[in-house]
């Protein structure tokens, strides 16, 4: 009898998730979605960058996962006719304070096997990107640009040329385990499923909920804003432009990318949302579930000084004219336009530490991906591969 699973989530990772266990398991796979489109949220609000594995920490899901969804990414582009451009990344310091972390990062990133990576000097980086400053840089030749939402419709192709469906508009309503397996209300239907996997993203929480596990983490959303350069400063950038990161966060900070269309991209900041979906200032329609979770204070308290100045650069235009000029000084306030945003899930602990490697746990038939952020597109088709690992097998 063919295994039954439902895969909550019509993102990169659920679409990828379906078409592994649909593939390699031979399951009837039904994927559930509430929007009306695939990679409606993280999916299709992205920098479209295909990271290299500079940032993680050696022998990290992350560091793993990302080396091997890169060469997995690449190859289905190549097979399916999907955009894929190796433009390159510089990593630039621009000040001398900065230079022991690039250090450090050009041997993180040697130490997860990213191919081609160099230190340059200041005149060098130049070579790179002929308009940019800074007094040192990492180089990562190989680092790409993609196209994610183009790969997850084609996921969903697959997932039905493999005998599975993709429901469009079917919002999760109630999840319930038995003998019989895992029931699903969904849109007006009752499904039952062998197996049930959350992909949920930013509905991660009110899924967990349904499911009766809402877990020792919580999804807090951080907005993620952008400005795009104006077509006769796009030239000033030929791939991809970043800060030497902080440490003690996951978010890698304002930084210019070209897209894959052409545009380049000045952002993102890190804002806390008070919305799960909340695109926008004046969306609030879940503060107060938000703030209900103890490590949402925690961390507020512990990194308030930082919050304050990511406000400041989301109501300032200034703000952002001033970090993209920090490495691309020719750059003026004409140049840059505001543009569409972006919201992440980020899982933090009730202690207030964000959580910062992918997180799958699993309560009898339901797995549930806790956390899944950045380079979660990057590494989808390896994460796939890697939950269907985790899915309890069918009894014989």
């Amino acid at each position: 009898m063919t295994e039954k699973i439902g895969v909550v989530g019509a993102g990169i990772v659920g679409l990828a998730v379906a078409r592994e266990l649909a593939g390699a398991r031979g399951a009837e796979v039904t994927v559930l979605e509430k929007e009306g489109r695939v990679g409606a949220h993280q999916t299709g609000h992205n920098s479209g960058v295909v990271h290299a594995g500079l940032y993680y920490p050696p022998g990290s899901l992350k560091a793993r996962l990302c080396r091997e969804g890169v060469a997995m990414l690449k190859d289905y582009c190549a097979e399916h006719a999907l955009p894929y451009r190796e433009v390159g990344k510089l990593v630039v310091a621009s000040t001398r304070a900065e230079r022991p972390r690039l250090a450090a990062l050009a041997e993180r990133a040697r130490a997860n096997g990213v191919p081609g990576i160099a230190e340059l000097d200041a005149l060098a980086l130049r070579e790179v990107e002929p308009h940019a400053v800074g007094v040192g840089a990492v180089h990562s030749p190989h680092t790409a640009i993609a196209d994610f939402p183009a790969v997850a419709r084609r996921l969903a192709v697959d997932v039905a040329e493999l005998g599975g469906s993709v429901r469009l508009g079917h919002p999760v309503r109630g999840i319930r385990q038995g003998a019989s397996g895992v029931e699903v209300l969904a849109g007006r239907r009752r499904f039952v499923f062998d197996r049930l996997v959350v992909c949920a993203g930013l509905g991660t929480d009110a899924v967990a909920r349904m499911a009766g596990q809402p877990g020792d983490v919580r999804i807090v959303p951080f907005r993620g804003e952008y400005y795009a350069l104006g077509e006769s400063a796009r030239e000033l950038v030929r791939g991809l432009i970043y800060p030497v990161p902080d440490p003690r966060y996951p978010f890698l900070g304002v930084h210019l990318t070209r897209h894959i269309d052409g545009e380049v991209l000045v952002g993102p900041n890190a804002v806390l949302a008070g919305a799960y979906e909340g695109y926008r200032w004046r969306s609030f329609r879940n503060v107060g579930q938000i703030l209900r979770w103890p490590g949402t204070l925690r961390m507020a308290r512990h990194h308030w000084r930082t919050g304050v100045k990511e406000v400041y650069g989301s109501l300032a235009k200034a703000a952002f004219v001033r970090a993209a000029r920090r490495y691309v000084p020719e750059l003026t306030s004409a140049d840059l336009h505001r543009t569409e945003g972006g919201v992440r899930a980020q899982a933090v602990a009730r202690d207030g530490s964000l959580v910062d490697d992918f997180a799958v746990d699993v309560h009898g038939d339901v797995v549930l991906v806790r956390n899944a952020p950045s380079p979660a597109a990057t590494s989808s088709l390896a994460i796939a591969r890697h939950i269907a690992g985790i899915v309890p097998a069918p009894v014989r």
